[in-house]
């Protein structure tokens, strides 16, 4: 198993090329089910997660190609990967796929739409909370499925078609309004989803289903309304840059200081951290290239985060930010409202000498002069990458285990933060 070693103390100095986001990239692919015409999604990022979907995709009917790569182009530059779902093969999705990935249950929309039927095990993935799919479910019932859960198992069955109408969901889901944006597209009717989520994932989903010839108003506000079509056509879309990705960089240059500019980054994507760090004493340049992000060695501010749907302060972006904060000149009171769990870097970050106390809910973290360099273990993927942040402020040498967490989320880590003059290297085939 893979490991990462850094070696701390050096400032961030260079530009980081953001990936196509995998929080977008992954109901992209998944939509590729509604059309049995291509779609082609450029600025596909390069992922652990993307190539798991990739054959979680291929199960059910869905070719893949992927172009070579274009003269002249950087080694680890995005290529566009080709998707046809001609003929849907398999309308389950079984428990060894789903279960070790969470968001490849939503395949069941666009099987349900297109096919009259799916069955799909419940899923797996990152242990930051139980995250259930009810809210799911509940959209599809409400647009006329009949669902049964059985042996770990939820059969959909609408063998006439979905049918248009109205989806209040209690509280805000991502996965929700992914699932009911997809499924409402080929049902028979109008249908309004009351309280969806803003996200710009959700956007750009939404964006691509109207190029295959969707009929969606709204999204990106709370109200979504969706004239259901007969069929979707194949389209060409470009995956929109990682917001969490640039964010995560944007806290690693203001925790070891320096100067990185985030080219492709999209500074509206992410305004809430950016201005989260402005206060914790980072200085932010947006710029027709990207972000650009300094700390000259002025010390950190504590500042005080609630994490909140978009476009509050993402919860994808906490166990970063409580680094950075683990060196601030004071106290700060992190917040989690949306996952339950997401506190388990706690304890490694203690082993780096951090001070957090945790209250329900609630972190305080009490900034340290220094951290020191020791062996840490990654739980899930944000709270791996916190830890390879809060190694970069360290003295000496962090060695952080269990890194596949990272590669679910992160292309080419290593390679874009030594390019900036971290050491940091991956070290292969230890258990």
């Amino acid at each position: 198993m893979d490991r990462i070693r850094i070696v701390g103390g050096r400032e961030l100095n260079g530009v980081i090329q953001i990936s196509g986001a995998k929080n977008a990239a992954l109901p992209l692919m998944i939509a590729s089910l509604l059309t049995a015409e291509t779609l082609t999604l450029d600025n596909l990022p390069n992922l652990a997660d993307v190539n798991m979907l990739l054959r979680i995709l291929g199960h059910h009917g869905v070719d893949h190609s992927v172009d070579g790569r274009r003269l002249g182009a950087a080694p680890n530059a995005s290529r566009p990967v080709h998707l046809t779902a001609r003929d849907i093969v398999d309308t389950t999705a079984p428990y060894e796929l789903v279960s070790k990935m969470r968001a490849s249950f939503w395949v069941i929309a666009p099987l349900l739409a297109r096919m009259g039927e799916a069955k799909v095990s419940l899923p797996g993935g990152c242990a930051i909370g139980t995250r259930p799919v009810d809210l799911l479910i509940m959209a599809l019932e409400k647009l006329g499925a009949s669902i049964e859960i059985e042996a770990g198992y939820v059969h959909a069955k609408a063998p006439k078609g979905l049918r248009g109408a109205e989806i209040a969901f209690p509280k805000v889901t991502v996965g929700g309004t992914h699932t009911a944006l997809m499924a409402a597209s080929l049902a028979h009717g109008h249908t309004r989803i009351v309280n969806a989520a803003r996200e710009p994932e959700v956007v750009d989903l939404a964006d691509c289903l109207i190029k295959m010839g969707a009929r969606i108003k709204g999204a990106g506000q709370s109200v979504i309304d969706i004239e259901g079509v007969a069929r979707l056509n194949g389209a060409s879309h470009r995956v929109l840059p990682d917001r969490i990705e640039a964010g995560t960089y944007a806290i690693a240059a203001a925790m070891a200081g320096g100067d990185v500019m985030l080219e492709g980054a999209e500074a509206g994507l992410l305004q809430s951290a950016l201005d989260v760090l402005v206060e914790a004493g980072a200085t932010i340049h947006v710029v027709n290239e990207g972000i650009r992000v300094q700390r000259n060695g002025a010390g950190l501010m504590p500042v005080d985060i609630v994490t909140a749907p978009f476009p509050g302060f993402p919860t994808d972006l906490q166990a970063q930010f409580m680094a950075l904060m683990t060196k601030a000149k004071g106290r700060s009171r992190i917040t989690e409202t949306i996952f339950e769990n997401r506190f388990m870097h706690v304890q490694e970050l203690a082993r780096l000498g951090a001070h957090i106390r945790l209250e329900g809910d609630v972190a305080l973290v009490d900034g340290v002069d220094r951290l020191e360099g020791a062996p840490v273990m990654a739980t899930d993927l944000r709270a791996s990458v916190s830890l390879v942040i809060a190694a970069l402020a360290a003295e000496g040498e962090t060695m952080v285990n269990r890194v596949y967490h990272l590669d679910r989320g992160f292309e080419h880590l290593e390679t874009k933060l030594s390019g900036c003059g971290a050491i940091i290297e991956r070290l292969s085939g230890y258990n």
